[in-house]
């Protein structure tokens, strides 16, 4: 079976790297100097340093010859999925397209599952999430991941072809729920970041997570997908990795704000566009998000971090 990665940030290289262990893996960049690069040095060096490439990874600048393969991985930042697919996929393309990326388009508050359904209706659409560093995936450390996709067939297909030695995939059906756990657990990783980046302490963040986690699954029931999806690695476990570690790019965000430090804005954070569309998309339904409503604001700089952690602290006491 032949697969590609389209993108070759950590996440895709490292996805790449893993599924090389299994057969002939090919990995598109789209910038032709960084594929030279890799292929000169034999390794990722913007991106994984230190990490060998397989001899049986290709790589390649060439669209069209990356499109020629039975499953397509698609790691490309979640604000630009919609244009690249325009660009790239045609619209009766009846390819295996699995969305490796996290968060709701701003514009349209669409996930990657649906972004794909709309640029390709007849292709089978999926989405791979769930708790990962690139950096342990690469490294062949153990990591367990959800696949989701509507059919159940394509999805048992797509679970064997793309389980590894390091990579273990569960399956669901439940694509809207593997979706707004992968987006929203990076917005409760931001206001997590802010507590212990303003010295709220340990505590603070054990509370954040826990109402961020029960936040997220309010939403999800609204929206109708299963609770019980939130409840798996593509919900608490993606929450509890990317609250605790410093290696999460949204949590390093929340320690920037929490601190009053300068965070470098070039960097991916997809929290923050998360943040926004999900206020956008909860605005008139009613479904009470506290923590993304916080977290939307802090980083559109009309609240400061005392006021809004006061805030959270000093709502109505409830049955929990």
């Amino acid at each position: 079976m032949k697969i590609s990665v389209l993108g070759a940030g950590a996440f895709g290289t490292a996805l790449a790297i893993s599924l090389a262990g299994k057969g002939a893996v090919t990995l598109w960049a789209r910038n032709p100097d960084h594929v030279a690069e890799m292929q000169a040095t034999g390794m990722n060096m913007t991106r994984l340093p230190d990490v060998q490439l397989p001899v049986n990874l290709s790589l390649t600048g060439d669209i069209a010859h990356a499109l020629v393969a039975d499953v397509v991985l698609l790691s490309v930042p979640m604000q630009h999925l919609a244009g690249f697919l325009a660009d790239h996929i045609p619209q009766g393309s009846t390819a295996n397209l699995v969305a490796c990326c996290k968060g709701f388009e701003v514009s349209t508050g669409r996930g990657p599952v649906t972004i794909i359904r709309d640029a390709a209706p007849r292709a089978t659409a999926a989405i791979l999430t769930g708790p990962s560093f690139a950096a342990d995936i690469a490294r062949g450390l153990p990591t367990a991941l959800t696949l989701a996709c509507a059919s159940d067939a394509a999805g048992q297909m797509l679970q064997q072809a793309l389980t590894t030695q390091n990579l273990r995939l569960y399956r669901t059906t439940d694509t809207q729920g593997a979706e707004l756990g992968g987006a929203l657990k990076n917005v409760v990783a931001i206001a997590c970041g802010v507590a212990i980046g303003a010295g709220l302490g340990q505590s603070a963040r054990a509370a954040l997570m826990t109402r961020g986690f029960s936040e997220m699954t309010r939403l999800a029931q609204h929206l109708g997908a299963d609770a019980n999806t939130l409840a798996g690695l593509s919900g608490f476990g993606d929450l509890v990795l990317t609250c605790t570690s410093e290696q999460s790019r949204n949590y390093r965000l929340g320690l920037s704000l929490g601190a009053g430090n300068s965070f470098d804005h070039s960097t991916t954070v997809e929290g923050a566009a998360t943040a926004r569309a999900i206020v956008q998309m909860t605005r008139a339904s009613g479904v009470d998000m506290p923590i993304t409503q916080t977290v939307a604001r802090l980083l559109d700089g009309t609240a400061d971090v005392p006021t809004s952690m006061a805030a959270l602290l000093s709502r109505p006491l409830k049955e929990e």
